[in-house]
């Protein structure tokens, strides 16, 4: 059948042209994603299957730009959410649309579902943000690693620790990092599980030993690569 969009698509995209596949790891900041990224890239190439992997902030054109409005903390919450927006079409222009028509196998740690989680906590009207991402592809499947944020908060205390924005800062949620972090990723977590329920997203205990949570992605991955390794352009 091919790709479809969530509403208009971008301009000029033929979806019967894209012939690879499109997996997205959705869930909150520590949950493991960018291990089970690489653990998932890892396998499909063994299988002899192309890979390119993307995530948030790393287009060309904003990457640098996020990161320094990041630092600032100064640009207000519309228009940090149109920057993840730009940020998005790019790489879905630039990045995941290309590789899909040369065969790829594209692997996206987080898609604009996480996007639009950050902003509805912050206050934005789910329907404007149904709207502004209305040109985004509709993956072949998305992985929700499903975790409560007593698993999440041990790991960012033995890992690179809180920081402002995973912790909501700017939110005003408490009075240190430690229990504003609780109170943000609590919300974030409502959020994703009602996105789970309104885009059919595959859910994954993401509590576990990581290699018990891959034996899980493999098994939902694998009916998408029924077919044998695709033709990749060159």
């Amino acid at each position: 059948m091919g790709f479809r969009s969530y509403g208009d698509g971008l301009p000029g995209i033929d979806p019967s042209t894209l012939i690879g596949r499109l997996i997205v790891l959705e869930g909150p900041d520590f949950v493991g994603r960018s291990t089970q990224a690489a653990m998932l890239s890892n396998w499909l190439e063994s299988l002899g299957h192309a890979v390119v992997a993307t995530g948030l902030s790393r287009s060309e054109l904003c990457q640098e730009g996020l990161r320094q409005a990041k630092s600032g903390h100064t640009l207000g919450r519309k228009t940090m959410s149109l920057f993840y927006a730009t940020d998005f079409a790019d790489r879905l222009e630039n990045q995941i649309i290309p590789a899909l028509r040369a065969g790829y196998h594209v692997i996206s740690d987080r898609y604009f579902y996480s996007i639009c989680a950050r902003d509805i906590v912050r206050g934005a009207d789910p329907q404007w943000l149904e709207g502004v991402y209305g040109f985004s592809l509709i993956p072949d499947l998305v992985i929700y690693l499903k975790v409560e944020v007593d698993d999440l908060v041990p790991r960012a205390l033995f890992g690179k620790g809180f920081n402002y924005w995973e912790s909501g800062m700017d939110l005003a949620l408490g009075d240190n990092l430690f229990d504003s972090f609780r109170a943000y990723q609590s919300r974030l977590i409502t959020q994703l599980d009602r996105m789970a329920e309104q885009y059919g997203f595959s859910e994954v205990d993401a509590s576990r030993d990581p290699e018990e949570i891959f034996h899980d992605i493999q098994r939902l991955v694998a009916p998408a690569l029924a077919t044998p390794p695709l033709e990749v352009a060159s």
